[in-house]
């Protein structure tokens, strides 16, 4: 057979469907189907939260423990602070003591301040005593009462030492001659020791009038 040979003829082309409305059409009217139909699952059960109450009452309970361990921390600190520190406050008590001992003859608070911190170390305290008596006896024609009224001045040399003005007044004078009258003021100069749990006077210097 000749001549040109024929091609199949082309598939018609295809028609688009007619007009189907819009590309997204709007929900249909009614209630929206919901996923479970009928009635709702019952709601679920949330845990608790724990009262107010109880939260105080942890919060209080950590700051008692707080506070008590504190107190402790205090009273550790202050067991540790010397019982006798030396202020103008402990001066003045000691020095008051001590003049009271001279005024009482009392021979043994005499030799332990003169002795400024070794009196319990010393075997033999005869000499103390004996000396501690004479001064006693020196200073009871002076004065027969004496009030210490004021520290005028406290100076430092370390924690334990300390040299201290301060002011006496006569309450009742003494029996000897040319003894001052009631209501003197003598300054006088003292050097205090602090030692274990006492305030010691090692010297006692009353200044000129």
């Amino acid at each position: 057979m000749s001549g040109p040979v024929p091609y199949p003829e082309s598939t018609p082309p295809q028609g688009f469907p007619p007009n189907q409305g819009p590309l997204f059409a709007p929900p249909p009217a009614g209630p929206f189907p919901g996923p479970y139909p009928g009635a709702m699952p019952p709601p679920v059960q949330y845990p608790k939260r724990k009262p107010v109450r109880l939260i105080l009452a942890a919060v209080a309970a950590v700051v008692v423990v707080a506070a008590a361990i504190g107190a402790v921390l205090v009273i550790s600190a202050t067991e540790d602070e010397p019982a006798a520190a030396l202020n103008p406050d402990t001066a003045k008590t000691a020095i008051q003591g001590f003049l009271d001992a001279l005024t009482d003859g009392d021979d043994q608070a005499i030799a332990r301040h003169a002795l400024c911190g070794l009196y319990d170390a010393v075997d033999d305290r005869s000499s103390d005593l004996a000396l501690a008596d004479l001064t006693s006896d020196a200073f009871r024609k002076q004065f027969t009462k004496v009030e210490v009224i004021s520290v005028d001045k406290l100076v430092p040399w370390s924690t334990s030492q300390a040299q201290a003005l301060f002011t006496m007044q006569v309450v009742a004078p003494g029996s000897g001659r040319g003894a001052p009258k009631i209501g003197s003021e003598l300054q006088v100069v003292a050097q205090l020791l602090q030692s274990d749990d006492e305030i010691l006077v090692c010297s006692y210097v009353q200044r000129a009038r």
